[in-house]
């Protein structure tokens, strides 16, 4: 399939040949759902705690007697239902990640990819390259491409002055090919890619 190739001054740079496999496929909600999931359950730090009714520090002596006070039977003031008792069945540090198989992954990425090119929100250029790190220069241009929400994956070797002026900018987002996945892919509205980045990740994702 043939995509248009642009540069960021909006002029023409020819087209592309993308291959079917990646970026044909057909989209398919579940994949993605289950990828984003995994992606997701990866991030959990997984450190919350509270503190059992075994680990407040506080005296055990009986609260008052078992008898003869009308009121209910307790014991010590640790356990739940006190102010400052312990809590039961609370949450503990733990692992939230599960397994994916790698078929799958794959598969959600490519489908990812296929889905901005269904819905023309990919966008290829010739290379991502600023003559100065302008920050204001970076967010004109942008504007006048009407990318307010943008992921852009340039190739292994990246520019450092559009590195530097991208770092204050909230909408636009740069990885690179390794670093593509299906949550960040998804949460922008514009994929834009280099043709560096399309040929690396045609041979990740071969």
């Amino acid at each position: 399939m043939e995509v248009a190739v642009t540069t960021l001054e909006q002029g023409d740079a020819g087209t592309i040949e993308l291959s079917p496999a990646i970026f044909g496929q057909t989209v398919r909600a579940d994949v993605l759902h289950q990828v984003v999931r995994w992606q997701l359950a990866k991030r959990r730090q997984g450190t919350h705690k509270a503190k059992t009714r075994g680990e407040i520090k506080a005296t055990t002596r009986k609260m008052y007697k078992q008898k003869g006070t009308g009121r209910a039977r307790h014991g010590a003031a640790t356990a739940p239902q006190f102010r400052g008792g312990g809590k039961p069945f609370g949450p503990v540090p733990r692992d939230h990640a599960h397994s994916l198989p790698k078929k799958v992954r794959a598969l959600g990425l490519k489908i990812a990819l296929s889905s901005k090119l269904a819905d023309g929100k990919l966008v290829v250029l010739d290379q991502a390259a600023l003559p100065e790190p302008k920050t204001k220069q970076l967010a004109a241009r942008l504007g006048q491409l009407g990318w307010s929400s943008v992921l852009l994956i340039d190739g292994p070797e990246r520019d450092q002055n559009l590195e530097r002026a991208a770092r204050n900018l909230v909408g636009l987002q740069l990885l690179p090919p390794a670093g593509a996945n299906v949550y960040d892919i998804l949460r922008r509205d514009v994929l834009v890619l280099t043709k560096d980045a399309v040929r690396a990740l045609e041979e990740r994702l071969a």
